[in-house]
């Protein structure tokens, strides 16, 4: 369908559901925050301490945590160190591990969302379904599933790592056995004596691997490209250590800060001198030969591109459990499924009774982006469709008042994520005190900053002009950082505490202000003024 004729069919939607609500006052909030992992949480923490308490956070599933709620994976765990895995502003002295596994986190995120007291803002199995920019009233328009409601300014904080990627395998509808994804286990679902089939070799799958190796009759791992993996240094942190972060706090930030700054020094490696990894590489390689003796598994499990170019992965256990006899590795992918056997692209055919996919995650093609509608009628996703660019991994042309935490180029290759979504909470705590100090609420105005076209491209220009020399782009790898063009979209290209300068305070030159039309404005003017909300897209639809 013609771009025109789309817009077409959202006016008509507008239209319509304008007709449904006639007479009904939807209700209305400051902000509105869309999910409930470590950047939904974040922000709503974020907002309280700002003095604004007028927000609501959407979550779709009937529970906090993020990501860390979806994969309940065997063997799910972090591979950042749990002290620098937390927010600055709630230290856990009682991680009982240095790198904590799924169950700890999201006992954390819970816990976080009752000591600040954000329970009253959430909203369980509330999914967003649209949302859209009314221009006359200055604020987003917002359909859920369970209703409908306005906010002044959205956080999109739905998170990269949300919604599982599946590939288009040929024959995939008639396999007879299970399959599911690992960041939708099937508990139910008996893995013992059974003939498996794990599909990918990514961050999950090096973590399934040993975690079922020894219940599973059989093993077969489908590998398009192996991944580099160095020992995990993980103990138990001992009770005097814990009792030690109790009674002395700072020995709590001294340890997150020893963690930082060792991170904030290997940046340089990754982003300036690729090169210099290449001893980290033959550490990599020997980590391969203590564990995997034979010759030709070995050469399979060795990557040919400099380590770093995807993530350095962490287990102790993964080249342990593909040396046992149970296991099978297929250096290829998945293919094609004929009935019970899976056929890798090298032709090697397997029988299994069930598949379990580790294939990430729909990262530079977010679903949420085709839920969004911005000023001139058309969605985040169109605006997007030659890549993902934003002002500061926050603001996108054409979305006002509209902010997206772990946005465009906020990914990190070596670090905890939730420095960065700090970061993006400082931004968007000025963010709210610019609309403030625009429009005080307490008097009925209203405002909105929409970011400059100039402004998100020079952004976005000096970000991949510093990426063209970084391991991600040179490292010569195909990695989930890179879009369908090949850009890289996801990884922030310099150290923390660069992104955290960057993002400390909202340039109103990088910004328009936005007032509503005149109320003598022509008819025809504020109509063409009134964009687009559509009821549906096909995207939508099928994802719905």
């Amino acid at each position: 369908m013609a771009e025109d004729e789309r817009r077409q069919e959202r006016e008509q939607g507008r239209e319509e559901s304008r007709e449904q609500t006639h007479g009904q006052t939807r209700e209305h909030v400051r902000v509105a925050v869309i999910g409930s992992g470590f950047g939904g949480l974040g922000a709503a923490v974020r907002l309280r301490r700002e003095g604004i308490t007028d927000f609501v956070v959407l979550e779709r599933a009937g529970a906090v945590g993020g990501t860390w709620r979806d994969n309940s994976y065997p063997g799910c765990a972090c591979d950042v160190p749990s002290h620098l895995y937390s927010f600055s502003f709630a230290p856990n002295p009682d991680w009982p591990r240095t790198f904590s596994g799924q169950e700890k986190i999201h006992e954390y995120l819970e816990r976080v969302a009752d000591t600040f007291r954000l329970r009253p803002h959430i909203r369980l199995n509330t999914e967003v379904k649209l949302m859209s920019w009314d221009a006359d009233q200055l604020r987003w328009e917002i359909e859920t599933s369970e209703g409908a409601l306005t906010a002044d300014v959205v956080v999109s904080a739905t998170g990269p790592l949300s919604d599982p990627k599946l590939p288009d395998i040929p024959g995939l509808d008639t396999f007879e056995g299970k399959v599911f994804h690992s960041a939708r286990w099937d508990h139910d679902y008996d893995l013992r004596g059974k003939r498996v089939a794990m599909i990918g070799t990514g961050a999950s799958a090096i973590q399934i691997v040993p975690a079922i190796q020894r219940e599973v009759g059989k093993l077969t791992l489908f590998q398009r490209t192996p991944p580099w993996v160095m020992p995990r240094m993980d103990r138990a942190i001992s009770k005097a250590e814990r009792w030690l972060h109790r009674q002395l706090p700072f020995t709590t930030q001294a340890r997150r800060g020893i963690l930082w700054g060792i991170r904030e020094l290997q940046v340089q490696a990754f982003t300036k001198r690729p090169n210099e990894l290449g001893a980290v590489e033959q550490l990599a390689k020997r980590n391969i030969a203590r564990a995997i003796k034979d010759p030709e598994l070995r050469a399979k499990l060795t990557p040919s591109y400099r380590i770093g170019c995807k993530r350095i992965l962490l287990s102790n256990t993964y080249y342990p459990a593909l040396a046992q006899p149970n296991v099978d590795v297929v250096a290829s992918g998945l293919s094609e499924v004929r009935g019970n056997t899976v056929v890798a692209a090298d032709g090697t055919e397997t029988e299994v009774d069930a598949i379990i996919f580790g294939t990430g995650f729909h990262v530079t093609d977010m679903p949420i982006a085709d839920r969004v509608v911005g000023a001139d009628g058309g969605t985040l996703m169109e605006s997007w469709k030659d890549g993902m660019k934003s002002l500061r991994g926050a603001t996108a042309a054409g979305f006002p008042n509209f902010m997206t935490v772990i946005g465009p180029n906020t990914g990190l290759g070596n670090s905890s994520m939730i420095l960065m979504i700090e970061s993006q909470l400082n931004y968007l705590a000025d963010y709210m005190r610019q609309l403030t100090l625009l429009a005080p609420p307490e008097r009925g105005d209203r405002a909105a900053l929409a970011v400059r076209t100039n402004a998100v491209h020079a952004w976005n220009d000096k970000v991949q002009e510093r990426m063209k020399r970084t391991v991600w782009n040179t490292g010569g790898c195909n990695s989930w950082y890179l879009d369908e063009n090949g850009v890289n979209t996801t990884i922030w290209p310099g150290t923390t505490s660069e992104f955290r300068s960057a993002t400390r305070r909202v340039d109103l030159a990088e910004y328009e202000v936005v007032r509503p039309p005149k109320p003598d404005a022509a008819p025809e003017s504020r109509t063409a003024a009134k964009k687009s909300k559509p009821r549906t897209t096909k995207k939508a639809e099928a994802q719905a």
